[in-house]
C-alpha cells in the first residue's frame, strides 16, 4: 500500500528526464523523488522497441521495490515503446508518460507549419502517430531525428559547435518552410532550448513538455489521494547505470544540485 509520503519514481535513458524532474520539483516541492538514469544503455532512441520494453519493465520493478507510489516515464522513446506494456504489466501502478506536444502546437500555430524534434523510435511509435492523427488535421508537420544530439547532451555539450551544427541541420530547412512552432519530442532537448532560440529567433515558439507532465502528475496524485501533505521539502535520490562521477557533474550543471548518485549494474537484463 502506498503512502502519501512515498516517493515519485522517475526514469530516463540518461539525463534528459532531469528536465522533467526539474519541473516536477518546481510544482511539487514537498514530494520525495527517486530518479534512475539508465546511462549504460543510452541512447534508447536507436534501440529496438522490445529492448526498451525490457529495460523499462526492470527499471519500474526497481523503483517500485523502493516504494515509488507513481512512475513518471520521463523518456519519449520509452513512452512510445513501453508505456502500454508497463500499464498492462503493473495494473495497480499509476504511470505518467511523455506525449509529443503536437496538440498545443497545432492549436497555436499561425502559419500551419510545425516542426517536431524527436528520436527515430518516437516517430515510429503508435503513440506519436495517434497524436498526429487526432490533433494535427490541416497542419503540416516537419520532422527531424537530430542524430547525435542526445549523445552531445549526455556529454555535457550544451553549447558546443557540434550541438549547434546538429540543430542547424534540423531547424534551417524547417525555418525555410515557415515553421512558427517547434515541439521538443525528447526530454534531453529542453537543455538546449537557449541554442534552439538563438537559431530560430524570437518569433518561433518552442514547446517544452515538462510543465504539462508535472501538471498531469499533480492531477493523478490528487485523484489517488497520494499528494504529500507534509510542508517540508522532499528529498531526492539518484541512480545511474553509467559513470557516477560524470552523472554527479551533470546533476550540478543541469539542476544546480550537489548530489551523490548510486551506481546500479545490469546483469542479464536485471538490475543488481
Amino acid at each position: 500500500m502506498f503512502l502519501d509520503e512515498s516517493p515519485i519514481g522517475i526514469f530516463d535513458s540518461g539525463v534528459g528526464g532531469l528536465s522533467v524532474l526539474r519541473e516536477i520539483r518546481t510544482q511539487l516541492p514537498t514530494e520525495s523523488i527517486l530518479y534512475l538514469a539508465d546511462q549504460g544503455h543510452v541512447p534508447y532512441g536507436s534501440r529496438k522497441l522490445k529492448e526498451v520494453q525490457i529495460f523499462s519493465e526492470e527499471i519500474t520493478r526497481f523503483l517500485l521495490g523502493r516504494g515509488a507510489k507513481l512512475i513518471v516515464v520521463a523518456c519519449n522513446t520509452a513512452s512510445a515503446a513501453a508505456l502500454q506494456h508497463l500499464r498492462q504489466t503493473f495494473p495497480m501502478t499509476v504511470f505518467v508518460g511523455m506525449e509529443p506536444a503536437v496538440k498545443p502546437a497545432a492549436e497555436s500555430t499561425h502559419t500551419g507549419i510545425v516542426g517536431v524534434l524527436a528520436t527515430p523510435a518516437t516517430f515510429q511509435g503508435k503513440l506519436y502517430a495517434s497524436v498526429v492523427e487526432r490533433f494535427a488535421n490541416g497542419v503540416t508537420i516537419l520532422q527531424d531525428t537530430c542524430p547525435g544530439l542526445v549523445t552531445q547532451i549526455e556529454k555535457g555539450g550544451l553549447d558546443s559547435h557540434t550541438t549547434r551544427e546538429i540543430l542547424e541541420r534540423a531547424l534551417h530547412p524547417m525555418l525555410e518552410k515557415g515553421i512558427d512552432t517547434v515541439v521538443l519530442g525528447c526530454t534531453h532537448y529542453p537543455f538546449v532550448i537557449p541554442m534552439i532560440r538563438q537559431i530560430t529567433g524570437p518569433d518561433v515558439r518552442v514547446i517544452d513538455p515538462a510543465p504539462a507532465v508535472a501538471r498531469q502528475t499533480i492531477r493523478l496524485l490528487d485523484t489517488a489521494g497520494l499528494r504529500n501533505k507534509d510542508s517540508s521539502s522532499g528529498g531526492m535520490k539518484f541512480f545511474t547505470s553509467g559513470n557516477e562521477e560524470q552523472f554527479n557533474t551533470q546533476l550540478t550543471r543541469l539542476l544546480g544540485v550537489t548530489g551523490k548518485s548510486r551506481q546500479i549494474k545490469w546483469v542479464k537484463n536485471k538490475i543488481v
